[in-house]
C-alpha cells in the first residue's frame, strides 16, 4: 500500500489493518486501498450495523443466503451444543456421524425428482466442482470416455473454483485466470428482454434457444456432450428469469441426446422462488442438484450435491472399475455445520416460512414493478423474494451504458448511503434479495430507499450527459 493511502485511516484502525492484511474476494484491489472497507460487526433480523453504528437493511441477505436474517439464537445454540458433543468427524472410509445422516435423510425427503443420495461439500462452488467429477466419473463408468463436455449458459454463475468458474458464463469469472478450461461450452442467455427478436413471443424465443442447444450438441457430437447445467433463475449474472416454456423445451433436447440435467439451486433452493426449490417453480426434472447458501441460512459453511437414484447406481457400479469413490473434502458432512443446517430446515417448517414467503412475494414483486416506469429503467424482473432492475440510457431501444461509467455500482453506493445494501450485476442491473423473514413494512423501506438511490442515479446520469 502506498504511504499516502495509509494516512486516510486512523493508525491501527480496523479499516487500516483490513487494507494492510486482508485480501478480499471479488474486490477491486486498488480501489479498496483507496476507499477502504464497509466493516459490519453486528446484525439483527434484516438489519446489519457498521462500525460507526449505522443501521443498514441487508437487502441482499448477504450473498443471497442469510434467509433467516441475523441473530437467530437457535442456530447459535445448536452449533454450541454440537461443538461440545462432537466438534468434528470425517466421512472418509465408512466413518459417519448421526447428525450428517439425519440431514441427508431430511434433504432427500424434501428434494424434487428422484433424488437418492446427498454428497456434502462446504460451498456452492465445491458442489458444482463436484458435479463435474460426478459427470465425468459417471461416463467413464458407462464406458463413454469421450462424453465429457458440459454446457452452461452465457451470464450464468456456478462458482469460482477453477472448474466451477469454467462452468460459469460471466466474463468477470474468467478474466486473468485462464478459464474456461477445455470441455466447457456456453449457449445463449435466456433473457427475453435483451435477446428476443422483434415480434417474437417468449414461447417462440424458448423454442429458438432449445434449437440452438440442439444444434450445438449435434455440432459437438452427442457422444461428447455429457451434461447441461442451469440455475432455475440466473443469479449473479443478472437475476434473469426463464421465459415461458424454456426448461421443458431444453430438457426435451437433453433427453434426446442422453445429456444429464444439473440444476444449480445454490441461490434458488430453500424457498427463494416461492417453492422449496426453483426446479419446482420452473418444471425442471434434474438428474443432479447443487445446494448451499440458505441450507444453513449461511450461519456455517455447508453445501451439497443431491444425486438421482439412476445416477447413483452408475457411480456404485463404477466401483468395480475404479475401486473406491475417491473424492471428498476434510469437512464433508461436518457435524456442526450439519447440525446448524438441520436446525435451519426445522425452523423453516415450524415457522411455515414458505407460507410467509408466499404471503410477502406478491407485495415485493408489485412494489419492485413500480420502477419499470422510471426513465432510467429498461426492465424489472424477478420471482418470489428477489428481483432486479436493469438500468439503461434508452429504455425504448434497450441501450447500454459504457461499463466505465459504473452506473449500477454508483446506484448501489447511493442505496448504501440511504441504509440499504443492494448488489450491482452485469449489464447495469441492480438486485434486491432480502432475508426471507422480511415483513411488509421492511419491504416498503427497501423500496423507498432503492427509489431514492435510483432517482439520485438518474440525476447523475443527466448531469453527466449520459442520456
Amino acid at each position: 500500500m502506498a504511504p499516502s493511502d495509509r494516512t486516510r485511516f486512523a493508525p491501527n484502525s480496523a479499516a487500516a489493518r483490513d487494507i494492510e492484511y486482508y485480501l478480499h474476494p471479488f474486490t477491486n484491489l486498488k480501489a479498496h486501498e483507496e476507499n477502504g472497507p464497509l466493516i459490519v460487526n453486528e446484525g439483527k433480523g434484516v438489519y446489519v450495523y457498521d462500525d460507526q453504528g449505522n443501521e443498514i437493511i441487508e437487502g441482499m441477505a448477504g450473498l443471497w443466503c442469510t434467509s433467516l436474517g441475523f441473530g437467530e439464537e437457535r442456530l447459535a445454540k445448536v452449533a454450541y451444543d454440537q461443538m461440545l458433543k462432537l466438534p468434528y468427524m470425517q466421512g472418509f472410509t465408512h466413518r459417519s456421524n448421526e447428525v450428517a445422516i439425519d440431514l441427508a435423510e431430511k434433504l432427500i425427503s424434501i428434494a424434487p425428482g428422484n433424488m437418492g443420495k446427498v454428497f456434502f461439500t462446504n460451498s456452492g462452488s465445491e458442489a458444482n466442482d463436484t458435479q463435474i467429477k460426478i459427470v465425468w466419473y459417471y461416463n467413464n463408468a458407462l464406458g463413454r470416455p469421450e462424453k465429457k463436455k458440459i454446457i452452461g449458459r452465457h451470464k450464468a454463475y456456478h462458482g469460482i473454483t477453477l472448474a466451477a468458474a469454467s462452468l460459469s458464463g460471466v466474463e468477470y469469472a474468467h478474466k486473468g485466470f485462464d478459464v474456461p478450461l477445455d470441455r466447457f461450452l456456453h449457449t445463449r442467455t435466456p433473457h427475453f428482454w435483451r435477446e428476443g427478436l422483434d415480434g417474437e413471443t417468449e414461447d417462440e424465443f424458448s423454442t429458438r434457444l432449445a434449437q440452438e442447444l440442439d444444434d450445438m450438441i449435434v455440432a459437438e457430437g452427442p457422444d461428447t456432450v455429457a451434461a447441461f447445467i442451469a440455475e432455475p433463475v440466473m443469479g449473479a449474472g443478472g437475476l434473469i428469469t426463464p421465459p415461458t416454456g424454456y426448461f421443458p423445451k431444453i430438457q426435451a433436447v437433453l433427453k434426446k441426446h442422453d445429456v444429464l440435467m444439473i440444476a444449480d439451486e445454490v441461490i434458488t433452493g430453500f424457498m427463494r422462488t416461492g417453492n422449496m426449490f426453483g426446479s419446482e417453480t420452473y418444471d425442471i426434472q434434474p438428474d443432479l442438484i447443487s445446494i448451499a447458501k440458505a441450507l444453513s441460512s449461511a450461519y456455517l459453511p455447508i453445501g451439497g450435491v443431491m444425486i438421482s437414484n439412476e445416477v447413483y447406481e452408475v457411480l456404485r457400479e463404477g466401483g468395480d472399475k475404479f475401486g473406491m469413490w475417491n473424492t471428498g473434502y476434510t469437512y464433508s458432512g461436518h457435524p456442526v455445520s450439519a447440525a446448524v443446517a438441520l436446525e435451519t430446515l426445522s425452523i423453516y417448517e415450524e415457522r411455515n416460512l414458505l407460507g410467509h414467503v408466499r404471503s410477502m412475494m406478491g407485495t415485493f414483486q408489485e412494489q419492485m414493478a413500480q420502477f419499470a416506469d422510471h426513465p432510467l429503467v429498461g426492465e424489472v424482473r424477478g420471482v418470489g423474494l428477489f428481483a432486479a432492475m436493469e438500468l439503461t440510457p434508452d429504455p425504448e431501444n434497450k441501450g447500454s451504458f459504457d461499463p466505465a461509467h459504473k452506473i449500477a455500482p454508483g446506484m448501489v453506493a447511493r442505496a448504501q448511503a440511504h441504509g440499504l445494501i443492494m448488489r450491482a450485476l452485469p449489464s447495469d442491473s441492480v438486485a434486491l434479495c432480502p432475508p426471507l423473514i422480511i415483513n411488509e413494512d421492511e419491504i416498503g423501506m427497501c423500496i423507498e430507499r432503492a427509489g431514492k438511490a435510483l432517482d439520485e442515479t438518474w440525476d447523475f446520469v443527466q448531469s453527466e450527459g449520459l442520456v
